[in-house]
C-alpha cells in the first residue's frame, strides 16, 4: 500500500460543551496547560512522519490559522528581550508542518467534514485526527495504524474498550481478532444504545483511510442527529474492502469532555519538572483540606 503522506484534522465544530469559553474562540484553541489542543494533534501527526496537514475549519476559527502562522511583532519583541527559549518555541510552531486550511461551510457532521478534504487528498490514503482528541503517546498509536495500513491494506480505525454504559457516545465496532491489538472490522454502528451495542469496542478519534472512503461518503444519508456520519460511510466501505482496527489503552484525552480536560491538565502538568513537584504539593494540600472535619 502507498505510504500515508497527508493528515486531515476536522476542526469545524462549535464546541457547545465548553460554552461560554468557546463563544468567541475555537474549542481546538482551548489550552491544555500552555499549549492549544490542536497543537498537540499537529505534533502527533508530525511525530508519526506526516507533515502535509489539512485543517477543516469553520466560521470563527481564524485563530487556528493565526496560531500556526508567523507573528513577526512577537518574535521581534522576544528577540529584543533576549528571550531565546520563548522565541524558539514560537518559531517552531510555524515551521513544524505544511498546514493548509479549508472551510466546512455547513456543519453537517464529521462525514461531510472529511468529504471536504477530497480535492486536497486526491487518490492517496490519508490519516484523520480529530481536533479535540489528543493522544499523548509519542505518536505510538498513529504510527502503528500507519504500519497496519501498509502491512494489511485497507483502512484502519483506532479502537478502545469502554464500559457498555459509555458506548452510546461513540461509533461501535464488531470485530474479529487478527493478532495482538489488531482486529478486522465486521460491522460498525454509530452511537448505539448500550443494550444494542455489538461489542464494547469504541471507535476513537484516529483513522487511516484509503481514498475509497470518499465514494462511500457520497452514498450516505443523514443519520444519527440528522448529520452525515463518518461511521455510516465506514459501514459502506466494509462492503468493498477490508477495514481493520488497532486497539489501544493509554494516552488519550477527550478535551471536549470537561472532566477529561481537567484530567489532561493535571496529569500532563504532573509530568513536567517545572510544574509537577509544586502541583503535587498543591493537590495534596487541597485533598487534606477536604478531608479535615468541619469546625
Amino acid at each position: 500500500m502507498t505510504k500515508v503522506r497527508k493528515a486531515v484534522i476536522p476542526a469545524a465544530g462549535l464546541g457547545t460543551r465548553f460554552l461560554p469559553a468557546t463563544k468567541s474562540q475555537p474549542k481546538e484553541m482551548v489550552p491544555v496547560i500552555d499549549k492549544p489542543t490542536i497543537q498537540y494533534v499537529v505534533e502527533e501527526a508530525v511525530a508519526a512522519g506526516i507533515t502535509d496537514i489539512l485543517v477543516i475549519t469553520g466560521r470563527g476559527k481564524r485563530a487556528i490559522e493565526d496560531h500556526f502562522d508567523r507573528n513577526f511583532e512577537l518574535e521581534f519583541y522576544l528577540e529584543q528581550g533576549k528571550k531565546d527559549d520563548e522565541l524558539e518555541q514560537v518559531q517552531a510552531i510555524s515551521e513544524m508542518a505544511d498546514i493548509h486550511y479549508i472551510r466546512q461551510r455547513d456543519p453537517l457532521g464529521l462525514g461531510q467534514a472529511v468529504g471536504v478534504a477530497r480535492q486536497h487528498v486526491g487518490d492517496e490514503p490519508f490519516a484523520v485526527l480529530l481536533g479535540d482528541d489528543i493522544m499523548v503517546d509519542d505518536a505510538a498509536l498513529l504510527r502503528s495504524m500507519l504500519d497496519a495500513h501498509v502491512r494489511e491494506g485497507g483502512s484502519v480505525l483506532a479502537l478502545m474498550e469502554l464500559p457498555r454504559e459509555e458506548i452510546s457516545a461513540y461509533g461501535c465496532a464488531e470485530a474479529d481478532v487478527v493478532s495482538e491489538d489488531l482486529y478486522r472490522i465486521r460491522s460498525i454502528v454509530e452511537k448505539p444504545r448500550p443494550e444494542d451495542a455489538p461489542s464494547n469496542l469504541a471507535v476513537i478519534g484516529r483513522y487511516v483511510f484509503t481514498p475509497a472512503i470518499f465514494e462511500a461518503l457520497d452514498r450516505i444519508e443523514p443519520g444519527v442527529g440528522g448529520e452525515l456520519q463518518l461511521t455510516d460511510a465506514i459501514g459502506l466501505l466494509l462492503e468493498r474492502e477490508p477495514v481493520f482496527g488497532r486497539a489501544f489503552v493509554h494516552g488519550r484525552y477527550d478535551i471536549g469532555q470537561k472532566l477529561d480536560f481537567l484530567r489532561a491538565n493535571i496529569e500532563l502538568a504532573l509530568r513536567r519538572p517545572d510544574l509537577g513537584p509544586q502541583l503535587a504539593e498543591l493537590l495534596t494540600e487541597i485533598v487534606q483540606q477536604r478531608l479535615r472535619p468541619a469546625p
